[in-house]
């Protein structure tokens, strides 16, 4: 008769029992490679960046494009746009950009995903029929 076993045999109750020894009762320790700390470095120096080049802290997400122009009236049809859009959608923050060179942009909402701000999409495209949705450093949820 052959027996073959790939696995230690235990019993379940040892899973379960108390240590007798209370002196390490409540203590942890962690072993981890190296490289989760350099991964955690460059993600701090990552957001770092990411403060630097648009002035506040975020994630990556999308927003939706409702204008974008570099007209010499652009910044007051920007600002005509953005009221436009505030009194069409007052739940929803909008931001008024600048872009090198000249350009006036405004941007809505604050999606995590492209999901998401398809779903608004649907219904700012009826009003503002040359929106779209674009990538952007999204402001973080309260």
């Amino acid at each position: 008769m052959l027996i073959l076993s790939g696995q230690p045999s235990f019993r379940v109750s040892d899973l379960f029992q108390k240590p007798n020894d209370k002196s390490k009762a409540g203590q942890l320790n962690v072993v981890q490679n190296s490289g989760i700390d350099t991964l955690i470095r460059r993600h701090i120096a990552i957001n770092k960046n990411l403060y630097s080049t648009y002035g506040y802290l975020g994630r990556k997400g999308f927003r939706i494009q409702i204008y974008s122009s570099s007209n010499r009236n652009a910044r007051e049809e920007s600002n005509k746009a953005r009221a436009d859009f505030i009194n069409k959608f007052p739940n929803i923050v909008s931001y008024a950009q600048y872009a090198e060179p000249g350009y006036f942009k405004v941007r809505v909402g604050d999606f995590r995903t492209k999901t998401e701000a398809t779903k608004l999409f649907l219904q700012i495209s009826k009003v503002f029929p040359n929106a779209y949705i674009v990538p952007d450093i999204i402001s973080f949820p309260e």
